[in-house]
């Protein structure tokens, strides 16, 4: 198993830095799980296609924080509580909260990601 602490830094900074989709392509197995609520999307294109839906719909992306991280290499887990503001088209300003809990595999690639709104 790849550093997950080093891959998991690595993906936030993209994310961080507006670079959304290049690491979505990079980080993420062909056979992904995304979860958030009840809606759950499996495989890379059908997520793909989420996640370009989601950057095409920021109008403005006011700020991003990660408040807190965790590893668990035992069973290939990371968590990250995020704290963003942004604009969305059709929506307004949205402040979220939330903590994203990935499942990475042998070659470094997430294949399960669940998100829990917080507060």
């Amino acid at each position: 198993m790849s550093d997950l602490n080093a891959l998991d830094q690595e993906l936030n900074e993209m994310i961080l830095q507006g670079e959304i989709l290049e690491a979505f392509d990079k980080f993420y197995a062909d056979d992904v799980v995304m979860e958030e609520g009840n809606d759950r999307r499996v495989g890379k294109e059908e997520n793909r296609e989420y996640e370009e839906q989601f950057v095409g719909s920021l109008e403005q992306f006011h700020s991003a924080e990660i408040k807190a991280r965790a590893i668990d290499e035992e069973n290939s887990v990371t968590f990250s509580e995020w704290h963003n503001e942004m604009t969305l088209e059709g929506v307004g300003r949205v402040d979220q909260k939330q903590v994203a809990v990935r499942t990475w595999n042998d070659d470094g690639q997430i294949t399960n990601e669940k998100f829990y709104q917080i507060g």
